[in-house]
């Protein structure tokens, strides 16, 4: 009955325009499939539109759902002895900070408000992976964004971490939750101490020992067996609504070059779903117990819990993107991993539950306490839409949740 649920859930949402392609995948702690069905096409760009959408072979951007990936391969550099999770990575990473911290910007000057960053100030890969090294996106940021805008420079452009970051924090290390590409300095460090690409380590350590080699990458465009496997961005109206329509102009990376840890991964569903259950089974191909403890437990302390909490309703816009429709009167701290909730959202998932997503509507989530995990993949614009996400995916894994029960 839950199943059928689904089926006629994301049935409507594609004949009526929203969604023109979905692959979900569910299971639960023991490994076995609960749910898995994939809705609509790939693409609806001229000479594509009869390629259905598959959770087996449509590669498909899963923007901040690398986050994940990249905390992994994180732990896994700490196991092999050549990271730590509370050294300075400042010296091995010198561009980070290296402008100092926008504490305002003076609209009648133009100009942003700057102060240096003392010298003996850490920042950490905690921090990095925590959201509290001071790094914030632009978008997020409304004086980040005047500081681009002074210096005629588009937000979180360019090839390269660096050019993305510019080098300028919003608070000082430690002291505040700030949602941010510090995942993409976590893997410039992966690449530094390894002397190696994150796409490399990745490949050795995640996706090689899991299988998924073939459907999972960060550049899939240059590889022959998948390029022609790659889904296209759609986008709903400017008002959010449908019908949805080809988005051909839209670049995930923003020109980046570097393997971006934060958000360049590319992956079928089912590829990032045999990842998220490995990690939900506690698969010890990939992490040792400690490491798993570590990845899950959460990262904040009281003032940096409030902080997140407040920062998550801080505009319309900060919800949408990052509250993964979940009501704010749910406690929520970060982990590793992603947000955990700290109560129970009854009907959804229980209290620890660990969710994120990505960009163009992807979601994952974690229910230890119901016994269940899950992924929803697409790629619509704009970004993490309410009507989709909460609309959608948020039902998806209430009807999940009723699958076990009716089990």
């Amino acid at each position: 009955m839950a199943a059928e649920k689904i089926d006629k859930l994301y049935e409507t949402a594609i004949a009526d325009l929203l969604l023109p392609g979905v692959s979900l995948i569910a299971g639960d702690k023991n490994g076995n499939i609960l749910y898995s069905k994939s809705f609509g096409k790939a693409s609806q760009r001229p000479g594509r539109q009869d390629e259905p959408f598959t959770a087996e072979s449509t590669i498909a951007a899963i923007a901040s759902m690398s986050k994940l990936m990249t905390a992994v391969a994180v732990l896994k550099g700490v196991e092999l002895g050549k990271l730590d999770l509370d050294v300075n990575m400042r010296p091995v990473l010198p561009g980070m900070g290296q402008r100092g911290i926008l504490t305002g910007f003076d609209d009648q000057k133009n100009v942003g408000v700057i102060q240096s960053l003392a010298a003996d100030t850490p920042i950490t890969l905690r921090m990095l992976l925590s959201c509290t090294s001071g790094i914030e996106y632009d978008f997020m940021n409304p004086d980040l964004e005047k500081w681009r805008a002074s210096r005629n420079e588009i937000p979180w452009s360019g090839p390269t971490v660096e050019d993305k970051s510019a080098g300028l924090l919003t608070s000082v290390p430690g002291t505040r939750f700030a949602y941010s590409g510090g995942a993409d300095w976590a893997g410039k460090a992966i690449e530094t101490v390894f002397s190696t690409t994150l796409e490399d380590f990745m490949h050795r350590h995640i996706w090689k020992p899991l299988g998924i080699e073939n459907h999972v990458a960060f550049w899939p465009e240059k590889r022959p067996d998948m390029k022609d496997r790659i889904a296209t961005f759609s986008t709903l109206t400017e008002l959010g609504e449908p019908p949805v329509k080809d988005e051909p102009d839209f670049d995930i990376r923003f020109g980046g070059t570097d393997c971006l840890g934060s958000g360049g991964i590319f992956s079928t569903a089912k590829a990032y779903y045999t990842f998220l259950s490995a990690l939900f089974r506690r698969d010890e191909r990939l992490l040792t117990e400690s490491s798993y403890t570590e990845l899950f437990r959460p990262q904040l302390d009281e003032k940096l819990e409030q902080s997140f909490n407040d920062y998550l309703v801080q505009s319309p816009a900060h919800t949408q993107f990052l509250g993964m429709a979940v009501p704010a009167n749910v406690r929520k701290t970060w982990s590793f991993a992603g947000m955990v909730c700290l109560d129970a959202e009854p009907g959804r998932f229980e209290k620890g539950t660990i969710l994120w997503g990505g960009v163009p509507c992807c979601t994952w989530f974690m229910d230890f306490e119901g016994g269940v995990c899950g992924t929803a993949v697409c790629q619509v614009l704009p970004p993490m839409h309410p009507v989709i996400v909460g609309g959608l995916h948020a039902k998806f894994q209430r009807h999940v949740l009723e699958i076990t029960r009716d089990s």
